[in-house]
């Protein structure tokens, strides 16, 4: 279950790095394929705004990632869980506000992260 555990958490992480990169980086190129809802016109102005929510989801990649070098096994799962929490949270806000997908790309990989690592924990 470990192992599980470990490759979802891994899972949310390469989500969130991809998510900086889009939001950062390519927000004027890619960002325009990846969000086709939005008006093509907005990228640009948005280009600060999209970073600064960027740079957020770097946070929760930085996180899930201390969780992993964390040696004390009640901490690393008590961190694991709150980056993961405020994924879940961060996740269903953007569904319900900005895109449905966030749900299914964000959310539940996020939720089946976090039940693993609970059934990792033997409780």
């Amino acid at each position: 279950m470990k192992l599980a555990a470990d490759i979802f958490v891994g899972l949310v992480i390469a989500i969130h790095v991809y998510i900086v990169w889009l939001e950062m980086f390519a927000w004027t190129t890619q960002g325009r394929k990846t969000f086709k809802s939005m008006a093509p016109n907005l990228f640009e102005p948005t280009k600060s705004m999209a970073a600064n929510q960027g740079l957020y989801n770097g946070f929760l990649a930085a996180g899930l990632i201390w969780s992993f070098l964390i040696a004390d096994p009640l901490w690393s799962r008590n961190v694991a869980y709150f980056f993961l929490g405020c994924v879940i949270v961060a996740g269903l806000y953007g569904a319900v506000t900005v895109q449905k997908r966030i749900l299914f790309v964000q959310t539940i990989p996020a939720a089946l992260a976090a039940l693993f690592v609970y059934l990792a924990s033997g409780n």
